[in-house]
């Protein structure tokens, strides 16, 4: 088969193109952003070609399939409608894809890919297993039994899935552009979750997550002691995190995670959860879960002299309080700086105050203007910025015209946090401070 992905460059379009290409399929894809991502690596390797033009040709007996940026209106679009090709949304395709294995839906508004890494790297390095993970990393083998896929709750895209296996990490107000209220969120999750077929891995510590109706088995897990998975003994440590795990009120095992926050070590007892359902050896998890590395953007670092440069994807304000909090697990003693890309209007809107309350962790804050490629400014009259900086208790506006603001953090921990792109306000600061 052909395919063709509009958007290409996006963490899931670009994952699920080498997911295709790898499954033996001819695949190519056209993106507007001319400018390196880190999305690209995946396709570069492949040797999937990405196109930038619309005079291309396309063969009449191609797939095309879109990321949500790309509206109707957007010159490729017209350009295959007329074509008459058959298009096939991102999701559906995905769900096409997945069936053909066994899957584990990793699902929740946070902790997905981090926990989708971990069962990928539990699973790879004993079972095999192929994987769609939301930072650009896509792999398939037919010859594979098992597949690991971040479930997402954007536009309801996880809908269209039908797991084996389904884990879901929380349930909170997220994508309000897309959904009503938490009722609708909810619900939409109780749909994934009954589409599963033998078992749903649960956090029962969230009280939305505990409001749905299962029909498919559930084991809840959390630190609570009304969980069937139940995480004690946790010390947050500099070098990173250790607990136990008790199943049915009994010792699963200890475990050590180079991890650093409690929501990690509740997404690595979700992990273990499956893991132990597929029959993995409690002695092989524990021994796999000290060699694992993060998904790319997930609190990635760098040194330079004495500072530390954090890469991670956060954007909505419950993942940045976390990562802030975690941050300060592994280096207490250092300032902490952040610099933030607002990705949505819509979300900068609907969650101003819940983000100047996860800036104050911090000493100082940045923010850029706002970076957003699938809303209109004019949708949201009087949204920028600084509904935010201005009521933080140290915040300032940043830009790359400006980034030697941040030349005296030499000697700081400064976290770059968006789900935009960031390479560049990085690549500047590491330029400044050598």
């Amino acid at each position: 088969m052909k395919y063709y992905c509009i958007g290409i460059k996006g963490t899931g379009m670009s994952t699920l193109a080498q997911i295709l290409y790898d499954l033996g399929n001819e695949v190519s894809g056209y993106d507007d952003a001319k400018g390196h991502k880190f999305t690209q690596d995946g396709l570069e390797k492949r040797k999937i070609p990405i196109y930038y033009d619309h005079d291309h040709e396309i063969d009449k007996d191609t797939i095309v399939t879109y990321s949500v940026a790309f509206k109707e209106d957007h010159e490729e679009m017209k350009r295959v409608r007329k074509l008459g090709l058959t298009v096939k949304k991102y999701s559906e395709l995905m769900g096409d894809v997945i069936n053909m294995f066994e899957t584990i839906g990793v699902s929740g508004t946070h902790g997905k890919t981090t926990t989708s890494s971990l069962i990928r790297h539990l699973l790879e390095e004993t079972v095999g297993c192929n994987y769609f993970i939301g930072a650009g990393d896509g792999y398939a083998d037919k010859k594979n039994k098992y597949f690991v896929v971040e479930s997402d709750e954007f536009n309801r895209h996880f809908t269209d899935y039908h797991p084996a296996y389904s884990i879901i990490t929380n349930i909170e107000p997220e994508h309000l552009e897309c959904y009503k209220d938490i009722d609708d969120i909810r619900n939409t999750f109780e749909i994934f979750a009954n589409q599963t077929k033998k078992l749903v891995v649960a956090n029962g510590d969230n009280a939305e997550v505990r409001k749905m109706n299962y029909k498919t088995k559930v084991m809840f897990y959390g630190f609570n002691d009304d969980n069937d998975i139940v995480i004690k003994n946790m010390e947050l440590l500099e070098t990173g995190s250790v607990f136990d795990l008790y199943i049915n009120n009994e010792l699963f095992g200890h475990f050590d995670i180079p991890l650093y926050g409690k929501h990690m070590v509740a997404n690595a007892a979700a992990a273990i959860t499956i893991a132990k359902e597929l029959g993995l050896r409690v002695e092989k998890i524990h021994e796999l879960l000290e060699t694992f590395h993060n998904a790319k953007r997930r609190f990635a670092e760098t040194k330079i002299g004495n500072c530390v440069i954090i890469d991670d994807y956060a954007h909505h304000p419950t993942e940045i309080k976390v990562t802030l909090e975690a941050v300060k697990q592994k280096y207490p003693k250092k300032r902490l700086v952040v610099v933030f890309v607002p990705n949505t209007y819509s979300r900068t809107k609907d969650f101003k105050n819940e983000f100047v309350e996860a800036f104050n962790i911090a000493d100082k804050t940045y923010l850029t203007e706002i970076d957003c490629n699938r809303e209109r400014q004019e949708d949201y009259p009087g949204i920028t910025s600084h509904i935010i900086v201005d009521n933080l208790k140290n915040g300032d506006m940043i830009s790359m015209d400006t980034i030697d603001k941040l030349k005296k953090e030499k000697d700081s921990v400064v976290c770059f946090m968006s789900c935009a792109y960031v390479d560049n306000l990085i690549d500047s600061f590491k330029n400044l401070i050598k």
